[in-house]
């Protein structure tokens, strides 16, 4: 790999698994920190603003600066406000994607908005989801947050944003568009935040069919770590690879 000063970094799997740090990856930070690198946690999941997350996390055990979290939710609105700035949208979601969408001058209104925006929610509503489908297939644009189909609750896995946007696109017609990764969107959203080029970065994630893939097309060097969805055995099966494999961020030197 070549000298790199920039690290856009998954959480989950790479710095937690459920409620629990990773081991020595409370060490990584610091060592990120303490050479001066340039660093991004991204996250697909929508639901928290970055200080909301930054106090979730040091619950655990891990430290995060705030303005070292990057969500799908901003990486929506940053991409909403590049295509008509100060619009209108229909959301569901929690509050770190309405904060969002309002620090960027959005207005959120169930009345002809521009957009309807599906996120993460704990609680999705028949009534909210009946509204969105009548909202899209009246005409306004459909745009989803990130692709994840299922995810963790306390009662065991549960639908997450890309099944319920199946639901909507099933009973509309209309396929949403997704910000969150694999979506190259995501990883550039994140270059511009940190204020990196893809040629100084690597993307470290657990993932070969989000993490991975959205680094390579982006023109990221990639770092594979063995800790979360991914395991060594399953690389084969796809037609690309990382730049490197390890057992996980503790074993990565900052350079």
């Amino acid at each position: 790999m070549s000298a790199i000063k920039n690290y856009l970094l998954d959480m989950d799997g790479v710095l937690v698994r459920g409620r629990e740090p990773i081991p020595g990856a409370q060490e990584f930070i610091a060592r990120l920190q303490e050479a001066g690198a340039r660093f991004v946690v991204l996250t697909n999941n929508p639901m928290y603003t970055p200080r909301d997350l930054q106090h979730r996390l040091s619950l655990i055990g891990l430290e995060v600066p705030h303005d070292h979290l990057f969500t799908s939710a901003m990486a929506t609105a940053q991409f909403l406000d590049s295509q008509m700035p100060r619009g209108t949208a229909y959301v569901i979601g929690e509050t770190g994607l309405t904060t969002a969408l309002h620090e960027v001058g959005y207005v959120l209104t169930d009345r002809n908005p521009d957009y309807v925006v599906l996120g993460e929610t704990k609680d999705y509503s028949y009534d909210q989801i009946s509204r969105a489908v009548r909202l899209v297939a009246a005409g306004s644009r459909f745009i989803a947050t990130n692709p994840d189909p299922n995810g963790p609750t306390e009662k065991g896995i549960g639908p997450a944003c890309g099944a319920m946007a199946a639901l909507i696109e099933k009973a509309t017609g209309v396929a949403p568009y997704f910000v969150g990764k694999p979506n190259p969107l995501m990883m550039r959203s994140a270059l511009r935040f940190l204020g990196a080029h893809s040629e100084d970065t690597v993307m470290i994630g657990d993932r070969m069919d989000t993490d991975v893939v959205a680094g390579i097309e982006s023109g990221i060097e990639t770092i594979l770590v063995l800790t979360g969805v991914t395991q060594e055995g399953d690389i084969a099966r796809w037609p690309y690879r990382p730049t490197r494999v390890v057992q996980s961020v503790a074993e990565i030197e900052v350079v």
